[in-house]
């Protein structure tokens, strides 16, 4: 899962950025409504955490503007207006749930798990296919009952794989999810990571398999 993280204040998008971090959450940040709007287009965000004030603009202009192009994208609203009336216009405005600063790392998670719970069961279910789980909350891959140690991107993908086992997961969409948009990312850099992770499960006996969609992408499915 990688998240979007709009906040003008070096210091408290980083503290977000390595609290996320540390909760094995991707993600990458924006210091104002033009990038925030710019990276929102160009890649695939499991959701972003905005806030209001911004250099460049309002944060509800921006969420209205992503809304209007049928951007469904969960928001979540961090930001110091507390008043009542904020909140309504920001609910109003599109967003999905509002927290307001200074906040805790713990529930920021909490009320985020929510959002992405009603949007789509994004997060808060253990996916399972063939004989190999994956919590996502603790991101413990197990393969009949048995734990798999796999790297941090490789659990990404496996993750993504799994939401949307026997359908394409378009080549694009894996990149941005699994490198975002800060990362240097090599031409094959993602093949590499597919390679890994689909000989990994091919010794594990996992009942899987990872095909090739030559020219768009990958798909998972569970052995006959």
């Amino acid at each position: 899962m990688r998240l979007l993280i709009v906040e003008d204040d070096f210091e408290i998008a980083q503290a977000l950025a390595d609290g996320f971090a540390r909760r094995g959450v991707a993600s990458d940040r924006a210091q104002s409504a033009g990038d925030a709007a710019l990276m929102l287009e160009a890649a695939f965000y499991a959701a972003a955490i905005l806030d209001l004030g911004l250099p460049d603009g309002d944060g509800l202009e921006l969420l209205r503007k992503t809304r209007a192009r049928g951007d469904a994208v969960p928001v979540l609203i961090l930001t110091a207006r507390g008043d009542v009336q904020q909140r309504i216009a920001g609910l109003n405005a599109g967003a999905d749930d509002y927290l307001v600063k200074p906040f805790d790392m713990d529930e920021l998670q909490a009320r985020l798990e929510a959002v992405l719970r009603r949007r789509d069961g994004y997060s808060g279910r253990t996916l399972s296919l063939g004989r190999l789980t994956l919590d996502p909350s603790t991101r413990e891959v197990t393969v009949a009952g048995q734990g798999v140690a796999l790297s941090a991107r490789e659990i990404e993908l496996l993750e993504l794989l799994l939401r949307r086992a026997g359908r394409v997961v378009l080549k694009r969409i894996a990149e941005d999810q699994l490198f975002g948009l800060d990362d240097g990312l090599g031409s094959n850099a993602i093949e590499v990571y597919v390679h890994r992770l689909r000989r990994r499960i091919e010794k594990l006996d996992a009942g899987l398999r990872i095909e090739t969609v030559r020219g768009v992408g990958y798909m998972l499915r569970a052995e006959a």
